[in-house]
């Protein structure tokens, strides 16, 4: 619910007017409206006693009613699941199809200038598509997938790669945990046992690099999450909202630099375990890139120490100007 007011009618100045901007119908339909509550006294009576103590009282009955009207009447929660897309065709549809139902209110792909049939496939499947002109990369991508989900409304939001290596059944354990105000960011963790990870085909230097980073941000920022690194992930929209990802990286030390940032503005950050597959058509960094994503992450948790020591101001840290960080996007 948007707000909540009180509205004296002056016939009766013990009957207020609620009015709910929004509220739900009989059918799960909203709509707006309004209706008359009784309250005994009245405020103008509160103004006018002397005794304190009972004024206090009565307030206070007030604002739990007004509470408890607005719990009652408030539109449920919206979550959407934004799947940041590269030549996916092959996988795109198993992917979406192992989605649980009614885990969430909208499926947004996001296409970053694919040369396949991933765009067909996404309208074939009903998805919300979003596509870029040219290709952003792959931060570049989720600032489109996150803006698009705070414009659709979205409360909760799960970036899922639809390259089918994250299994889709975990989505809503995930957001449970932001729903029960637990976490206000949910990592899929991919490493329960080194023998799980390795068997499930992470190549063996891939262990070894997420196992050696995982580990120094942990201990750099204050953490305590299984994989850092994880492509499955739940955030609250106060973090979307907050943080100012419109500055990240366009590659893929987005991420990093991410993870970095909510842990910087103070937001909860927890994970679950996520079963993962390897193959071919999952997507993956060779060696190369790898590394220069290895160094570049441990670039953004030493650029988090300069920011916090006073050394060397980052933008990555500094709080979100309203206005100043939007993209125009082709949709």
């Amino acid at each position: 619910m948007d707000s909540v007011h009180l509205t004296e009618i002056s016939q009766h100045p013990s009957i207020f007017e609620l009015n709910l901007d929004c509220i739900m119908t009989s059918d799960s339909e909203t709509a707006q409206g309004s209706f008359a509550v009784k309250i005994f006294p009245s405020p103008t009576d509160l103004l006018e006693s002397d005794d304190h103590a009972e004024n206090a009282e009565h307030a206070a009955d007030v604002n739990a009613l007004l509470d408890e009207l607005a719990e009652e009447y408030a539109p449920p929660a919206r979550t959407a699941i934004v799947m940041p897309a590269y030549n996916a065709a092959e996988t795109l549809k198993r992917t979406v199809d192992a989605i649980p139902p009614n885990v969430a209110d909208e499926l947004i792909l996001v296409d970053d200038c694919s040369q396949d049939a991933t765009v067909q496939i996404a309208h074939e499947l009903g998805l919300t598509v979003v596509t870029h002109a040219k290709n952003r990369g792959y931060g570049g991508n989720q600032k489109t997938c996150y803006r698009m989900a705070l414009e659709c409304g979205a409360d909760y939001v799960v970036m899922l790669h639809p390259d089918f290596q994250y299994d889709p059944r975990v989505i809503g354990a995930a957001v449970e945990f932001l729903k029960l105000d637990i976490c206000d960011v949910v990592f899929g963790s991919r490493i329960r046992s080194r023998r799980e990870v390795l068997d499930g085909g992470m190549p063996f230097y891939k262990y070894i690099a997420n196992r050696a980073l995982t580990t120094f941000e942990n201990w750099s920022v204050g953490m305590n999450l299984g994989d850092c690194h994880s492509g499955f992930r739940a955030y609250s929209r106060r973090v979307l909202e907050t943080i100012p990802f419109e500055r990240n990286s366009d590659d893929f030390v987005f991420d990093s630099q991410f993870l970095v940032q909510s842990a910087a503005f103070g937001f909860r950050l927890g994970d679950i375990p996520v079963p993962v597959r390897y193959f071919d058509e999952a997507s993956s960094i060779n060696f190369r890139r790898s590394m220069r994503y290895g160094l570049s992450t441990i670039g953004v948790v030493m650029q988090r120490w300069m920011h916090r020591l006073g050394l060397s101001k980052s933008a990555l840290f500094e709080p979100k100007d309203p206005g100043s960080d939007s993209d125009e996007i082709s949709v």
